[in-house]
């Protein structure tokens, strides 16, 4: 028993078995016939048309014949080719998502522990700007007595020859005393604000580093305000912190110098301590100028530890000394192995 597809016209034997659907392309199959069924015309024959023109049996005119289809067939506009792919399904989303308020899940801002733990331990160390005004008022101060004694001097000088006048020798003399007093406090109280400093400094740098601090606290206090004993520990302290925050390569010379300046100052501040005690004019004049020499020398140590003091402070213990850059990789280029064949496209 022949079927016939009424889609694509293939038949198919289908014996004693009645189907419904073409194998092939799914369309709709004829109902079965026990004669053969005649083949189906070929492109040729559905384009021919008629030579002659088909005589009316009543012979009354003349019209044009067209070709029958056998009983049970139709006309199918099919595409050349296999039969097209089902459609899918498209799946169903669901209702469309509406918000009452506009959404914050891409607007939150979020810190890093670092920047928090900051916040909340504040540094315990005196202000920046205490420390620069402080060593500000010192090196006015200290040069403000160099230039007294110098005036000092030349009132000296004056006075081989001239008398002075009695309140002119008194001003001189009790405004040199003041002004060295004055820049003596200031001196201490810049010690002390520096010792402060490093002591924070160096907490803050080795608990960056995430090791813990050798030097007890009095130990850092006693070498760095202890006269004499200064001159041999706290530029130590001040070398421990550059190395901790690596940082020695850059200021092992400007402490060095500092350092070298600092106990030249000592040893002439305590030459013109030894020798202030002469009543005669000579030697008054002689103490005189090594006295102005240990202020120039203490002003020029005083702006050397502010120098130091700023190239620590111009970069935070939380900031790297480094800077890492991506830098290209030779080792391919120069290996000769080929990143792509020769003759290919390479891949999208």
């Amino acid at each position: 028993m022949i079927q016939v597809c009424s889609r694509c016209g293939t038949r198919w034997n289908v014996r004693d078995r009645q189907r419904v659907w073409c194998p092939r392309c799914n369309g709709t199959l004829l109902s079965p016939s026990a004669a053969p069924a005649p083949p189906s015309p070929s492109p040729s024959q559905w384009s021919a048309r008629p030579t002659a023109p088909a005589v009316h049996p009543n012979g009354q005119g003349t019209q044009k014949a067209t070709p029958r289809l056998p009983a049970g067939y139709r006309w199918i506009a099919v595409r050349p080719g296999s039969a097209p792919p089902a459609r899918r399904r498209q799946r169903n989303l669901g209702p469309t998502p509406r918000y009452g308020a506009i959404p914050r899940w891409g607007l939150v801002e979020r810190f890093d522990a670092a920047a928090s733990e900051q916040h909340i331990h504040p540094r315990s160390g005196p202000s920046i700007a205490a420390l620069r005004t402080t060593l500000v008022a010192t090196i006015a101060a200290l040069g403000l007595a160099a230039f007294v004694h110098i005036v000092r001097y030349a009132l000296l000088i004056i006075n081989r020859e001239v008398l002075l006048n009695p309140v002119v020798a008194w001003a001189a003399t009790w405004f040199g005393i003041v002004i060295s007093v004055a820049a003596l406090f200031l001196l201490f109280a810049s010690f002390v604000l520096l010792t402060n400093w490093l002591i924070a400094r160096r907490s803050l740098a080795f608990k960056h580093v995430g090791r813990q601090e050798h030097r007890p606290l009095w130990a850092l206090r006693a070498g760095c305000l202890v006269p004499l004993a200064n001159l041999a520990w706290a530029p130590v302290f001040v070398l421990e912190l550059a190395s901790v925050e690596d940082k020695l390569d850059r200021l092992r010379r400007p402490i060095a110098v500092w350092w070298t300046v600092w106990v030249l100052s000592t040893a002439v501040s305590l030459f013109a301590i030894a020798t202030s005690f002469p009543s005669d004019a000579q030697g008054i004049a002689d103490n005189t100028v090594t006295t102005i020499v240990a202020y120039l020398i203490a002003t020029a140590t005083m702006v050397l530890m502010g120098k130091v003091l700023m190239a620590f402070e111009r970069r935070p213990v939380e900031k790297p000394a480094k800077r890492w850059v991506i830098v290209a990789d030779e080792s391919s280029a120069d290996s000769g192995v080929p990143v792509e064949a020769q003759g290919r496209n390479p891949a999208a």
